[in-house]
């Protein structure tokens, strides 16, 4: 299978761009997605440190994830639809979600979950795999209204192992509604590598079961990833149904910060994946072309610091979430066990702000 879902790439990892495939790629694309890399990572290593350092909760990063994000993000239109999971803070930021929203989300706070105006940007979703069927029913509703917009959904390799991942790929291509399923196959779900959770070698040769296209893309080449995905869009806008896209990926760090991958994963084997870095790749092949030098390098790595800072220094200005909405907007009437814990909640965080006043 993997012979018939072969790995598509234009970037080699010494920056070499092929071709045939230049013409498709103008030179100001080529530096966007380059700035707009830079500024994830500069942001999710940012993120990292304000949870060790207690300033956010928990935290998904996803450095080496870079290129499989901006560059499908990227190929969207503005009224597409974008479903992300608890990971795609680079997607969601290239496709206009402002830094100071994401790190609210991750401070607990509802505003968090809120998008700009006219940017259809869902909360991220926890869940494994919930968001695909939600994601199918939005594309959908608007093919039955006649809209030209795209669903694009992440999410991983593990959530190809679940039962919602095969009821929305089922139902999207009974229905060819315009949606683009699009995995990042980061090698593991948590702890359980992809060879333990399924028999399949690839993820994109499902798509075979559902009568859809599936795509195999190497997931740290950002313009190979703009180009399948922009392909794969495109067709669903024109009618031409669903897509399922594998963009084969690694994730540097833990799974969150509240485990850690050297129980479950080679590190040195991580460490030697840096060598098929993306955003390193792109800016090799940047520097190659003439299009890019240190003096511009510098001035990016500032700026991007500048905007996460400033970033911060507005979420810091936020008082501390409201514990009461972990209990308020789940259930319509509360058990007595969950009432318990929410009366006993309150008490704590009214103790905890009468002890600092005093």
């Amino acid at each position: 299978m993997e012979e018939r879902f072969p790995l598509y790439r234009v970037l080699e990892p010494d920056g070499t761009l092929d071709e045939a495939a230049r013409e498709r790629l103008p030179a100001e694309l080529r530096l966007s997605l380059y700035r707009q890399m830079v500024l994830a990572r500069t942001f999710d290593r940012k993120a990292v440190n304000l949870q060790r350092t207690g300033r956010i909760g928990t935290y998904a990063p996803f450095e080496g994830q870079e290129a499989a994000q901006v560059g499908s993000a990227a190929a969207l239109d503005p009224g597409d639809w974008l479903f992300p999971t608890y990971r795609d803070h680079a997607a969601t930021m290239t496709f206009g979600q402002p830094l100071l929203t994401i790190l609210l989300y991750w401070s607990g706070r509802l505003e968090g979950c809120v998008p700009p105006e006219g940017k259809h940007i869902l909360p991220p979703y926890v869940p494994i795999a919930t968001q695909i069927p939600h994601a199918v029913g939005a594309a959908w509703a608007a093919k039955l209204r006649g809209e030209k917009t795209v669903t694009l959904v992440y999410f991983g390799d593990g959530a190809a192992s679940e039962g919602d991942f095969h009821e929305g790929l089922n139902f999207a291509g009974v229905f060819q509604v315009p949606v683009v399923f699009f995995c990042q196959n980061n090698g593991y779900a948590i702890s359980v590598p992809f060879a333990r959770q399924s028999a399949s070698r690839t993820i994109a040769q499902r798509a075979l079961a559902y009568d859809m296209e599936g795509v195999r893309v190497d997931g740290n080449d950002v313009l190979a990833v703009y180009l399948v995905t922009k392909k794969a869009l495109d067709r669903a806008r024109a009618g031409g149904g669903p897509t399922l896209i594998e963009a084969v990926t690694w994730r540097y760090g833990a799974h969150t910060t509240a485990d850690d991958p050297t129980k479950y994963r080679d590190q040195q084997e991580s460490q030697a994946r840096r060598a098929f870095d993306p955003v390193d790749r792109l800016r090799r092949h940047l520097m190659a072309e003439g299009l890019w030098d240190d003096e511009q390098e510098a001035a990016l790595l500032a700026e991007c610091d500048a905007r996460v800072s400033a970033a911060v220094r507005e979420l810091e200005a936020y008082p501390p979430a409201d514990v009461a909405h972990l209990y308020d907007f789940v259930l319509a009437e509360l058990p007595w066990f969950v009432r318990e814990q929410r009366e006993a909640a309150l008490a704590r965080k009214k103790e905890g702000a009468s002890a600092w006043r005093s």
